[in-house]
C-alpha cells in the first residue's frame, strides 16, 4: 500500500533534545550539537526542504524496507518523486541500491561469457577510457540521459583540445624537417653544419615532448560503439535485474556517421595523387587493368599465390592467416573459411568466425593451380629447412613453415604496393575489390554475399560494391538504348552490314557522325576507322547529342527491318576534347542475328552420336604436373 510520509528538515545545528524536549549530553555533561532537521524552530516557508518515507514489503527476517528521498523545494515535487519511485519498486527495480555505475558497469562486463575476444576487448576499452571516467561516480538508480549528454559533450571538447594538441605537433614535424634539410644542405660548412646540427637537436627534442600525451581524437563511428555498449549493458540491467526505467542510451542523439563510399582510382585521380600525393578517399579500389599490373609485379613474390586469392576471393585476412591444408581440397577445388585468428594488443588468438562467416569457397582452375604451386614452394622450403622446418599445417606460411601474422601480412601488402608504384589501397580494400569484380563479371549479388560471408545482400550492397569506369559505361549505354529519341535525319545510304563482319553471329560497328557546313550533321557508319562506310544518314543536329540520338534510331529501325537484335549501344562522345565535342560525335554497336534451326524432319534423339565423348574432367593428377611444371624463363 502506497502511504507516503511528507515532512520539512533544513541543515542548520543546534543543542540536540531527547524525545522528552530535555537537553542531550555527553560525557563531560556538556550538551550535544548536531543537526536539528525537523526540529528547527525556523522551520517554514522559506526555510528548509521537504521530504518523503514510504514502506515497502519488509525484507527477509521483518526488517524495515524504507525508501526516503529528500531536498525538494515544494511539497508537489516530493509527492511526484514518490510516486515515480514506489511506479518503479512495484515493476521490480532496487530503488534502494546505492551501487555506483562503475561497479555495475565491471558487473555486467564479467557476466558476458559468450563474447567474441575482439568485441570484449572494445567493451573493455569503452568502459576504461570513457564509460568510468565520465559515469563511474553517478549512482546507478540516479543516472538519467542528461549523464549521457554531458559525457559526449565532453568527449567532443576533448577532440577539440587533441586536434590542436595534434595540429601543435605536425608543426613540430614541420620544423624538425625543415631543420634536418638545412643541417644537409650545409654540408661543407663547418660553422653552418654545425649551428644546423644544433637547430636540428633541439627542433628534435622539442617534437618528442609535444608528443607527449597525444592521443586520437574519438570519431562519430567511435561514439556510436560506445553507445552501443552503453545501450548493451542497460539493457542487460533491464532484463535481469529492473536496474534501470529506461534504456537511456537509446534517447542518445549523436552526431550523424557517414560509411565512406569505396572510390576507384581513375587516371584522373591517379594524376592527381602523383602530383599531390592526396588521396580522393579512406576506401579506394583498383580497376581491373591496375590489378593485372600488381599481379604481375608481385608474380616472383613468396606470397604471390595469397595476394591472388585475396583479390578473387575477398577474405578476410584473419581468415587467410587461420586457413588450413585440411580445409581444403585442390581435387573438388574449394576451400571451406571455419576459422580465423584475431589480433588484440598485437596477440594472437585463434576464434570460429561469426555463423555467417563459415562458408565454402569455390575455386577457379587458376586458383587451384596456385594452391597447388604455393603447396610444391612448401613441400621444397621444408626440404631445404630440415628438422628447423615449423609444421604449423596452415596454408599461408613464412619460408620456414611459421603462420603469418594478419597485421604482417597488412604491412607485407603496403610495401609491396609502394614498391610496385601502383595508387595506395589497404589489404581490406581488396574485399571491395573482388566484390566489384565479381559484380562487372554479371554474378548476383547474392553469390557475392556468399563468398564475403555476409548476413544480409543489404550488407554487400552498401559495403562492398563499388562501381567501375566500365560498369558505369554499361549503365549509361543501357540509357540511351532504352529511351529513343525522335530526331529526323535522311538515308542518304542504305546501311548494309558485310558477312565479314559477322563473327559468330556478333557484329560491332560504330556510328561516327561530324558537324557540316551551316549546322547540318552527316553520321557513316564503319566497322573499323580505316573501312568503307556502311551507311550514312543526315540531319539538322543541334550537337553530339542529337547526332548520336538519330544514330541510335537508325540502327534500331535496321535491327527491326532485318530481325536482328540491338544488344548493346555505347556512347563515347565524352571521349572528345572539349572544344571538339560540339563537332563530332562516336558511338558503338553491338547487333546480334540468330538462326534458330527448326525440327521438322528431325526423329526423336535416343541417344548421343557415336564416337561422341564428354569433355574430360581436370584432374587432381593435372593440377600436380601444373605445380611441378618449370616455369618459362
Amino acid at each position: 500500500m502506497f502511504d507516503p510520509s511528507y515532512y520539512r528538515r533544513c541543515q542548520c545545528t543546534g543543542p540536540l533534545k531527547d524525545k522528552e524536549g530535555k537537553p542531550l549530553l555527553d560525557a563531560d555533561g556538556k550538551p550535544k550539537t548536531g543537526s536539528i532537521g525537523t526540529t528547527c524552530p525556523k522551520l517554514g516557508k522559506n526555510h528548509g526542504t521537504w521530504a518523503f518515507y514510504f514502506e515497502l514489503e519488509a525484507r527477509e527476517g521483518g526488517t524495515r524496507n524504507r525508501v526516503r528521498r529528500g531536498g525538494f523545494a515544494k511539497k508537489e515535487d516530493a509527492k511526484t518523486k514518490a510516486k515515480e519511485l514506489y511506479d518503479q519498486a512495484m515493476a521490480g527495480a532496487d530503488v534502494l541500491s546505492d551501487e555506483k555505475c562503475k561497479d555495475f558497469f565491471l558487473r555486467w562486463i564479467q557476466t558476458k561469457k559468450t563474447l567474441a575476444r575482439t568485441t570484449r576487448h572494445g567493451y573493455e576499452e569503452h568502459i576504461k577510457n570513457y564509460l568510468l571516467p565520465h559515469l563511474g561516480h553517478i549512482k546507478r538508480r540516479d543516472l538519467k540521459v542528461r549523464h549521457l549528454d554531458k559525457m559526449y559533450d565532453a568527449i567532443e571538447h576533448e577532440n577539440a583540445e587533441r586536434v590542436l594538441h595534434r595540429l601543435r605537433v605536425d608543426q613540430l614535424q614541420r620544423d624538425r624537417d625543415d631543420t634536418h634539410r638545412a643541417w644537409v644542405k650545409a654540408a661543407g660548412k663547418k660553422h653552418e653544419r654545425r649551428a644546423g646540427r644544433r637547430a636540428f637537436l633541439d627542433a628534435n627534442a622539442a617534437l618528442r615532448e609535444g608528443k607527449k600525451g597525444l592521443r586520437k581524437v574519438t570519431s562519430a563511428a567511435t561514439m556510436h560503439r560506445i553507445n552501443d555498449t552503453l545501450s548493451s549493458a542497460l539493457s542487460w540491467g533491464i532484463k535481469r535485474e529492473q536496474a534501470f526505467t529506461r534504456n537511456w542510451a537509446q534517447l542518445v542523439e549523436l552526431p550523424p556517421v557517414t560509411r565512406p563510399k569505396p572510390i576507384v582510382w581513375t587516371p584522373e585521380r591517379i594524376e592527381h595523387w602523383k602530383r599531390t600525393g592526396e588521396r580522393p578517399g579512406p576506401v579506394m579500389v583498383w580497376t581491373p587493368v591496375l590489378t593485372g599490373q600488381f599481379l604481375d609485379f608481385v608474380k616472383d613474390d613468396w606470397l604471390y599465390e595469397l595476394w591472388h586469392s585475396f583479390i578473387f576471393l575477398g577474405p578476410r585476412r584473419g581468415e587467410m592467416a587461420a586457413l588450413p591444408w585440411t580445409e581444403v581440397s585442390l581435387d573438388a577445388l574449394w576451400l571451406r573459411i571455419s576459422q580465423q585468428i584475431v589480433e588484440v594488443a598485437y596477440e594472437l588468438y585463434g576464434e570460429a568466425p561469426k555463423a555467417d562467416s563459415v562458408r565454402t569457397l569455390s575455386l577457379s582452375l587458376e586458383s587451384g593451380d596456385n594452391l597447388s604451386a604455393f603447396r610444391a614452394k612448401q613441400d621444397k622450403q621444408r626440404r631445404k629447412w630440415g628438422d628447423a622446418y615449423v609444421e604449423s599445417g596452415r596454408v599461408w606460411t613464412h619460408e620456414n613453415g611459421e603462420g603469418l601474422h594478419p597485421d604482417w601480412i597488412s604491412r607485407r601488402f603496403t610495401r609491396l604496393v609502394e614498391l610496385s608504384g601502383l595508387p595506395p589501397v589497404r589489404l581490406h580494400d581488396l574485399r571491395h575489390l573482388a566484390a566489384t569484380l565479381s559484380l562487372l563479371a554479371g554474378h548476383d549479388i547474392k553469390v557475392v554475399q556468399e563468398k564475403l560471408g555476409h548476413s544480409s545482400r543489404q550488407i554487400t550492397s552498401d559495403t562492398y560494391t563499388s562501381v567501375l569506369p566500365e560498369m558505369m559505361r554499361a549503365e549509361a549505354e543501357s540509357v540511351m538504348a532504352v529511351v529513343p529519341r525522335d530526331v529526323p535525319f535522311n538515308v542518304r545510304m542504305p546501311l548494309a552490314i558485310p558477312e565479314r563482319a559477322w563473327q559468330n553471329d556478333i557484329t560491332v560497328f560504330f556510328a561516327h557522325g561530324a558537324r557540316q557546313p551551316k549546322g547540318a550533321w552527316a553520321v557513316g557508319a564503319q566497322t573499323r576507322p580505316d573501312d568503307d562506310l556502311r551507311g550514312v544518314i543526315a540531319l539538322a543536329g543541334r550537337g553530339q547529342d542529337d547526332a548520336a540520338n538519330a544514330a541510335v534510331k537508325w540502327v534500331r529501325d535496321h535491327c527491326a527491318a532485318n530481325d536482328l537484335e540491338l544488344v548493346r549501344v555505347e556512347n563515347f562522345n565524352d571521349r572528345y576534347p572539349e572544344e571538339q565535342r560540339s563537332d563530332f560525335s562516336l558511338t558503338r554497336f553491338t547487333v546480334a542475328r540468330s538462326e534458330t534451326p527448326g525440327v521438322g524432319g528431325w526423329a526423336l534423339p535416343t541417344g548421343l552420336p557415336s564416337g561422341t565423348r564428354k569433355p574430360r574432367r581436370r584432374s587432381s593428377d593435372d593440377h600436380r604436373k601444373a605445380a611441378r611444371a618449370p616455369s618459362s624463363p
